[in-house]
C-alpha cells in the first residue's frame, strides 16, 4: 500500500537513528520506510542525514533540532517530534482512557 501526503506523489519515510524502531509501526500504517541504518547514515552528520532525504524525496522523521533545522533550509519535508509532543499526546491518551482522573499533587 502506498501512503501519499495531500493525494499527491507516493512518499517514504526517512527515521532518523532514534526512531528506528519505529518502523514497523510505520508500515502497519501503510508507509514506506526506510531508517537512517539501513541507509548507511548511522553516525552520520546530520547534513547527510538531510541531504539523503531530500535527494530520495523522502520525508524525515527527526528528534533533533539540527536535522530538522537542516531539512527546512533545504526543502527537506520533515516532522520534528519534541518530548514536549510527545507529552502532550500522552497527557491526551490519560484524559481519553481515564477521564475521571484528575491532575493532582504530590503524595
Amino acid at each position: 500500500m502506498e501512503t501519499t501526503i495531500q493525494g499527491r506523489l507516493p512518499m517514504k519515510l526517512l527515521l532518523d537513528e532514534m526512531y528506528a524502531g519505529l518502523k514497523e509501526y510505520f508500515e502497519t500504517l501503510g508507509w514506506e520506510v526506510l531508517t537512517a541504518q539501513e541507509a548507511g547514515l548511522q553516525g552520520a552528520k546530520d547534513k547527510d542525514v538531510a541531504d539523503y532525504a531530500r535527494s530520495n524525496n523522502m520525508l524525515l522523521i527527526t528528534q533533533d533540532q539540527k536535522p530538522a533545522e537542516l531539512a527546512e533550509l533545504t526543502g527537506v519535508k520533515y516532522v520534528l517530534i519534541s518530548n514536549a509532543m510527545i507529552a502532550k499526546i500522552a497527557d491526551d491518551k490519560i484524559r481519553e482512557k481515564y477521564p475521571s482522573i484528575k491532575k493532582g499533587g504530590h503524595r
